[in-house]
């Protein structure tokens, strides 16, 4: 006899629904997807010593995972695409390494030279260029693809008409998809305009042996350190057909010069109350500049050769750090007083300095410690550390959205 049963509908829908329960939390145990989150809040930590760059969350003050492979990171810096996602990490050895923050991973690599010194992305983010030493000259990538589009060996020649091929430094981007940078042994500023997909040179005459540069954050003014002659060197890219004039020269006149242990770096440099903060080459001072006439107004006495002037984003107060052998401090300077109003100490040969992009942190790497130190701008104070191997520079994406950075 054949037996039949009725099951219940409301039965079968909850059979149904456990199924279909267990189904889902299976997959969740087994996705191996990263967290979806925006890049806004996220950076690079470089490690210097071992070729590997970690990845933050500034917000969280965490890491997310570490990098590896990129070389030798020993004066590595990194630019960001405009959607904030791929790292471009310039690496001592010649080295550009595109990098994905979201998945943790290396897109792309090329050994483009045998000693590279740093880079820029174009304003419409089409072009990564780089900044060689050997051989001299700057070469420009596609950003997609790391493809070369353009290489500009920077060659010159000498008062006595010998050709050479000079050192390239203080490379940075400008409006209208240029690049300026400076020649060390021509005393020269170059700009590579890219806007029409050519590189076209433009060559301007400096002062004697530019080290670094800086561009204004308007993009107007390309300001040059000089290391063999006291002063600066300046372009205004609005007008470059008046040519490179000097700015704060003869700053040490009637001063000894002291030994030069690292060169001072430009790019971080500050803008406050109308004024421009800049380190001095051989003294332990920081200049003062009115950005009117770009006259020296001050010098404030520091404690010893500072490398980094940087301002915080609201321009109350600049951060400076300092060569060898003073390399374990930072000294806090009130933008209005100028005057040093907190000294501290991050730990042992501190390296970089990166404000959160709202200026509410700023984090500090000592390369020594193995360790980056978080501090409230506000208050002077530590709020958190972050464990790292030989952390030098530190880069947040909100530079995507920055000229010069």
């Amino acid at each position: 006899m054949e037996l039949t049963f009725k099951v219940p509908a409301n039965l079968i829908l909850a059979v149904l629904l456990v199924v279909g329960l267990s189904g889902c939390q299976s997959l969740s145990g087994t996705d191996a997807r990263p967290e979806l989150m925006g890049t806004g809040d996220l950076g690079l930590i470089v490690e210097r010593a071992t070729g590997s760059v970690l990845v933050i969350n500034t917000t969280r003050h965490e890491v997310l995972g570490r990098i590896e492979g990129l070389g030798d990171l020993s004066h590595a810096s990194v630019v960001y695409s405009r959607d904030a996602r791929y790292g471009f990490v310039f690496g001592r050895d010649g080295g550009l390494t595109k990098v994905d923050l979201l998945t943790r991973s290396v897109v792309a690599r090329v050994i483009q030279s045998g000693n590279s010194i740093g880079g820029a992305i174009s304003q419409n983010g089409r072009y990564v260029a780089v900044s060689n030493y050997e051989p001299g000259g700057v070469k420009v990538f596609d950003s997609q693809t790391l493809e070369l589009v353009a290489d500009v060996p920077a060659i010159f020649t000498s008062g006595d008409g010998e050709q050479g091929q000079s050192k390239t430094v203080g490379l940075v981007d400008a409006p209208g998809n240029l690049f300026v940078f400076s020649l060390f042994e021509a005393g020269e500023i170059w700009t590579l305009d890219m806007s029409n997909d050519t590189a076209e040179i433009t060559r301007f005459q400096a002062g004697k042996s530019p080290y670094d540069a800086l561009i204004t954050p308007d993009g107007r003014y390309y300001i040059a350190g000089l290391f063999g002659e006291d002063g600066l060197s300046l372009l205004d890219l609005w007008n470059p057909d008046q040519g490179v004039t000097e700015i704060l020269g003869n700053y040490g006149r009637g001063e000894q010069q002291l030994p030069v242990y690292k060169m001072p770096h430009l790019e971080g440099w500050a803008i406050a109350d109308g004024r421009a903060f800049v380190p001095a080459v051989g003294h332990h001072q920081v200049l003062v500049a009115d950005m009117n006439d770009w006259s020296l107004t001050d010098r404030i006495p520091v404690q010893g050769q500072p490398v980094f002037v940087m301002a915080s984003p609201d321009n109350r107060r600049i951060w400076v750090s300092f060569a060898h052998p003073q390399n374990d401090v930072i000294q806090v300077i009130d933008s209005q007083s100028r005057e040093i109003i907190r000294t501290l100490e991050p730990g042992e040969a501190v390296l970089h300095m990166e404000f959160a992009p709202r200026g509410e942190e700023v984090w500090v790497s000592a390369r020594d410690s193995n360790r980056v130190t978080v501090y409230n701008t506000r208050t002077l104070e530590p709020v958190a550390q972050i464990s790292a191997e030989k952390p030098s520079g530190i880069f947040f994406t909100s530079r995507a959205h920055a000229l010069g950075l």
